[in-house]
């Protein structure tokens, strides 16, 4: 059985230790939990091990090398009798203390490390959220295991159970334990760890045995004069898996290019967290930590929300599941496949509890990968639900809108709905033509008016191309494309159609990167950049079709196809595109997409 199907297995015992930990906590009317927080929580969880099918070789790979040409003992039957099972949990809780400490001590390793400690809760959801990048340097300090000769085997049975030893601390809802919380790793202890009191502050590393800590002069007991504040001191304020994992490298990663001494530059990521170069500090400075303004990030949901998230959560759990039951067997490509679809429900959700998207665009993303994944992997009767799925869900999305702008009375400001419900409508009857065979011209045309529709869309309240390069450079990719597929191979028949469809999409990049232009907002910005994908897929699309085959080609067509239509329809809920001329009414849709993740 795989460490996957492991985790799979243990998944229940988790949630059912969770459910007791929530009842206890109602019961005693100390509730740790928030909806938001704990799925969260869980979801780096999740992302944490579909990351780690892919990590695996490097971690137990660089392990198996070095035990197999450079470990200085070898004694197999040693290693596998009871002392040597002992000996081995032992070792690598002591190599797990070095790695916890220095994910401490050092920024590079903390940049990893502090995904754990985001949460400003403190439960045994927080148990569950891991770095997905912890295994790019976390490796080293297991060394000292593969050079004494513990067998790969025996490695990763008890860097198991040293794990899931740690899951059961993380709670409130258990005091001090007496002489436990003397050699052991205990809830009263590990509270300390987690805690951002000056006090508390870098304590408590021991995964098992707390005896490291003691011996090495890290330890701090609970002070019940000072109750435990969670959390980072950089405060993530995001529900975002990805901007969890990124922040502090991004942090680093900055601080690093703007440091003028090379020798800076270097040390930024290797001194402790939080230092900065006196140059990079000084031309941007940041408020120093205080207690007092630590604020708990806590977005509003509203109840529909909260069900959406609830269910999406479940949805989820039972595909990382699945997918973690199969992983270890299945080809890298299906599982990176299916990493996307996961990954994308996983962002989505977060950013719709955090009020950056709608329910519907969510939905509208998450199909959009389903119908990629299953076109790719030959699923035929999912990928005929989900394509004219993820259309008809952004229809439903931009008749909302239209709706809601009519409703408010602005004069004029429905027009552009119509005209994208219209280029959703065309690209919807294009989708459906092309899954059948035979139907490729009425497809064709099919995309050919909607993007019609959407050049119209683009002229709205504009000039007609009014940034001549653009204009000048889309017709000149168009034009090379046309030239490439010609040479490629292009069927006399198919030759005009294929230039009707190669100008007119070439002349709605123009249009629309002409109105970015002249209005220079983000709105403008997403349509046009969407448009410039509307021109990669279908050159994809055409590439694939009439002069070579692409490999994974229904992944990279329908991947960009569909970032195209959902950054159109992005832009449009952004609220900043105007109406038609004789109206100064902005397109206002009360969405919350446009929001930063700090809320701004």
């Amino acid at each position: 059985m795989s460490p996957s199907q492991i985790i799979v297995l243990a998944t229940p015992v988790f949630f059912l230790l969770i459910a007791l930990e929530l009842a206890i906590g109602f019961k005693r009317q100390r509730n740790t939990y928030r909806l938001a927080d704990a799925v969260s929580s869980i979801s780096l969880g999740m992302l944490s091990q579909t990351s780690a099918v892919f990590t695996r070789l490097l971690r137990i790979g660089i392990y198996t090398a070095l035990f197999e040409h450079v470990a200085l003992w070898r004694n197999d039957a040693f290693w596998t009798s009871l002392p040597g099972w002992l000996l081995a949990l032992v070792f690598y809780d002591f190599c797990y203390y070095w790695l916890h400490r220095m994910g401490h001590e050092s920024a590079v390793l903390w940049a990893a490390h502090a995904v754990h400690h985001q949460s400003q809760d403190y439960n045994l959801s927080t148990a569950l959220r891991q770095t997905s990048s912890g295994a790019l340097l976390g490796w080293i300090f297991y060394v000292p295991m593969a050079l004494a000769g513990v067998p790969p085997l025996v490695f990763g049975v008890v860097a198991l159970i040293d794990l899931l030893y740690q899951f059961w601390v993380h709670t409130e809802q258990v005091g001090r334990l007496g002489w436990f919380d003397r050699w052991f790793c205990s809830p009263s202890n590990h509270r300390v760890h987690h805690a951002v009191n000056d006090a508390y502050l870098d304590k408590n590393y021991g995964g098992i045995l707390i005896l490291w800590d003691r011996l090495f002069g890290t330890f701090k007991d609970e002070d019940d004069q000072e109750k435990c504040v969670y959390g980072t001191r950089g405060l993530l304020n995001s529900w975002d898996p990805l901007w969890a994992n990124a922040q502090v490298y991004a942090g680093l990663a900055h601080d690093s290019w703007h440091a003028r001494s090379w020798l800076d530059k270097l040390k930024v990521w290797i001194n402790p967290p939080g230092w900065r170069p006196a140059d990079v500090a000084e031309r941007f400075p940041k408020p120093a930590f205080s207690m007092a303004q630590m604020a708990l990030y806590h977005p509003p949901m509203s109840r529909a929300v909260q069900w959406f998230a609830l269910v999406q959560f479940v949805l989820l759990l039972g595909g990382v599941a699945a997918f973690l039951w199969q992983a270890d067997t299945a080809p890298l490509a299906h599982n990176a496949v299916w990493f996307a679809v996961l990954l994308t429900v996983q962002w989505s959700l977060g950013a719709v509890m955090q009020g950056r998207l709608r329910m519907l665009m969510a939905l509208m993303l998450q199909s959009a990968a389903l119908a990629t994944a299953t076109s790719a992997l030959g699923f035929t009767q999912w990928h005929w639900l989900f394509k004219p799925l993820t259309m008809a869900i952004a229809i439903i999305l931009a008749a909302a809108s239209a709706y809601s702008t009519s409703a408010r009375g602005a004069p004029g400001a429905k027009t552009p709905w119509v005209l994208l419900i219209a280029a959703l409508g065309g690209s919807l009857a294009g989708d459906v033509f092309l899954m059948f065979h035979g139907f490729f011209i009425p497809g064709l045309v099919s995309f050919l008016v909607a993007h019609l529709f959407y050049v119209a869309l683009s002229k709205s309240g504009q000039a007609w191309f009014p940034h001549r390069g653009a204009l000048v450079a889309t017709l000149g990719i168009g034009a090379a494309m046309y030239a490439f597929l010609w040479a490629g191979g292009l069927p006399p028949a198919l030759r005009a159609p294929v230039a009707a469809y190669v100008l007119v999409i070439a002349l709605m990049a123009a249009q629309a990167i002409g109105r970015a232009t002249v209005l220079r907002d983000a709105a403008s910005l997403c349509v046009a950049i969407g448009a410039g994908f509307f021109m990669l897929s279908d050159s994809l699309l055409a590439t694939n079709r009439f002069v070579t085959p692409l490999p994974m080609a229904q992944v990279w067509v329908l991947a960009t196809y569909y970032a195209a239509q959902a950054l159109i329809v992005a832009g449009m809920l952004r609220g900043t595109a105007r109406a038609e001329p004789g109206s100064a009414t902005p397109l206002t849709p009360q969405t919350d997409l446009a929001r930063s993740p700090s809320g701004a």
